[in-house]
């Protein structure tokens, strides 16, 4: 073979180098809310940390982990990003191969019953809700937990308030028209609700609900998948970790700040001026629940009758993933030093 044919012959393998590495990669289809606390995903997505631990990923956009609990359940997602919600312990009731493999978001969270303006005289504390009507996003969500252990410091419950399903971007809108008098709402939502004076903030769940950090959204998985691929599921939170890491740098304003804001922007979360404006969700940089709280949502929402059976901790949570994470990519420093903000540390 001549000089010129051995170069063409090695171009020619290079061309096809990508293709079989590509027809190596394995597939993991993940469900995902879009919001802030997604860019650890769509970090590892983008700087090649799926790939590099041997995986194709696809993201699906869904409304919320209730939603796409079906999809999980039957493999054809593998992984799905969402809000605790009694609907996660109904599928493992029915016994369903599902389990929480990860922290997608903890206190502070930011979440806010807010109160619209008319009735600053006469609702003064959480006491004061008695008999009131509330804005919930869902019946069985984690909110509705939150929402009950608020009413609970002051001796109340959520049968003593009324309670009414309204989406999130909706509701800056009935406390406009009075459809209701308060609302339990998240960011952006409510802090945009706040600079447009529709409302004021009663209370922050964050400063009274104990067990604290609350654990309130997750990574559940299909739980027969990751048994069949033990390796590259742990490897895919390996890689979402360091996701989760550089997330976590950027909510404490480090060098990759705009980068992080760039992303959300690129997978259509939200706008620059609320990004940049608000305060972020706090994550956990290895991805540990505080299981405490996770039993805690399950003996509310048990004792408020959403769920008809318990399961012990290990049913619940998973933690090899996150301990495996944390082995792996060692303790991790916030980069900005300056940086008071609480959590994600």
């Amino acid at each position: 073979m001549g000089p010129i044919r051995s170069i063409l012959a090695f171009a020619a393998a290079l061309l096809t180098l990508p293709t079989a590495q590509a027809a190596d990669l394995q597939k993991i289809i993940i469900g995902s809310v879009p919001s802030i606390p997604a860019a650890a995903t769509y970090i590892a997505n983008d700087k090649g940390w799926y790939r590099d631990a041997g995986i194709e990923i696809e993201i699906a956009n869904v409304d919320t982990a209730a939603s796409a609990m079906s999809l999980v359940a039957s493999n054809r997602m593998q992984v799905v990003e969402g809000g605790l919600a009694s609907n996660y312990w109904n599928a493992l009731a029915q016994g369903l191969p599902v389990i929480m493999a990860s922290e997608r978001g903890s206190s502070p969270l930011h979440h806010a019953i807010l109160v619209r303006n008319d009735l600053k005289e006469s609702v003064k504390k959480i006491a004061d809700l008695k008999g009131r009507k509330i804005a919930v996003a869902a019946p069985g969500a984690v909110l509705m937990y939150e929402l009950g252990k608020a009413l609970e410091t002051a001796g109340l419950t959520i049968k003593d308030v009324e309670i009414t399903y309204i989406p999130f971007p909706q509701m800056g809108v009935a406390l406009t028209n009075k459809a209701v008098d308060a609302v339990m709402s998240i960011p952006p939502f409510s802090d945009v609700a706040l600079d447009q004076k529709l409302g004021w903030t009663l209370v922050d769940p964050d400063t009274v609900i104990t067990p604290t950090p609350l654990s309130a959204v997750s990574y559940v998985i299909n739980a027969d998948w990751a048994k069949a691929n033990p390796e590259l599921a742990h490897n895919f939170f390996i890689a979402t970790a360091r996701g989760i890491r550089e997330y976590c740098q950027a909510y404490h304003k480090g060098a990759n700040r705009q980068y992080v804001v760039d992303l959300l922007l690129k997978n259509g979360v939200s706008n620059r001026d609320v990004i940049d404006k608000y305060p972020w969700p706090s994550r956990e940089p290895d991805g540990h629940f505080n299981v405490a709280s996770v039993l805690d949502v399950q003996d509310w929402f048990f004792k408020e009758g959403f769920i008809k059976q318990k399961f012990p901790a290990e049913r619940l949570v998973d933690v090899s993933y996150a301990q495996q994470a944390a082995k792996k990519l060692g303790p991790f420093v916030v980069e900005n030093k300056s940086s008071q903000d609480p959590g994600c540390r």
